[in-house]
């Protein structure tokens, strides 16, 4: 059963009562150009993502990337390419386990794991890594009350999203753009797959995606820049 319809509800329901969760940007000048956030989990992936990384190079879009810290162990390579083309690096979690089902010390344990191996796999110091490494997007989104509150007493930022075209199912190119193009909107934060599950497509799908985003007068911006611009509308 695909679940793609129930994610725009979910989104409606949840953000207002999560706001400590980054859902979607706002943009504070109204003159600006719309902003959008293209984000991809589950990764990374040995043969996956160096495809999608040549889309995103080749059109000069910065992504968001949120890493099981098992997949970066699997292509360290792969990894630091990312890190090195200048994607913002956010958390998934060492495994695809559900956060809920975690205790506070294996949900703390499973987040230092993976910004250990992501230094390791990309050569940098871990202090580094643990300054910068802050989001966190739990896996299929499931979270508690008391998993925002440990990310905020562990000095994490959580991440979810707006718009969901459930692409890890593989309903095809075309359905995943149908979805994408009748729900984004100015802010909306996306997230597509570059892992085991839907990453087969998403080189395919980023490459149809984007020109039609820059056509809408999208602009691409990155996590890091969606907080920014939650914070100056809250000044």
């Amino acid at each position: 059963m695909q679940f793609a319809p129930l994610y725009p509800i979910a989104y409606r329901l949840l953000n207002p009562l999560f706001p400590e969760c980054l859902w979607h940007g706002d943009v504070l000048n109204p003159g600006q150009p719309p902003q959008i956030a293209l984000t991809f989990d589950d990764g990374p992936h040995a043969h996956h993502t160096p495809q999608l990384l040549e889309i995103l190079a080749n059109y000069g879009v910065p992504a968001s990337f949120f890493w099981l810290g098992v997949c970066v162990e699997r292509a360290p390579g792969v990894a630091k390419a990312v890190y090195h083309q200048g994607h913002w690096i956010g958390l998934h979690g060492y495994t695809h386990r559900e956060f809920v089902r975690l205790s506070a010390s294996q949900l703390k344990a499973s987040l230092e794991k993976t910004q250990a191996t992501i230094a390791h796999a990309c050569d940098l110091d871990l202090s580094l890594v643990q300054h910068q490494m802050r989001d966190v997007r739990p896996p299929n989104g499931l979270f508690a009350p008391h998993t925002l509150t440990c990310l905020k007493q562990w000095g994490y930022r959580p991440v979810m999203w707006s718009v969901v075209p459930e692409d890890w199912v593989q309903p095809g190119v075309a359905i995943v753009i149908q979805r994408i193009m009748r729900q984004i909107q100015n802010g909306s934060l996306l997230v597509l797959h570059d892992g085991y599950y839907g990453g087969a497509d998403v080189a395919e799908t980023t490459s149809q995606l984007i020109p039609l985003l820059l056509q809408r007068g999208y602009q691409f911006v990155t996590i890091d820049q969606l907080w920014q611009s939650k914070r100056d509308k809250s000044i």
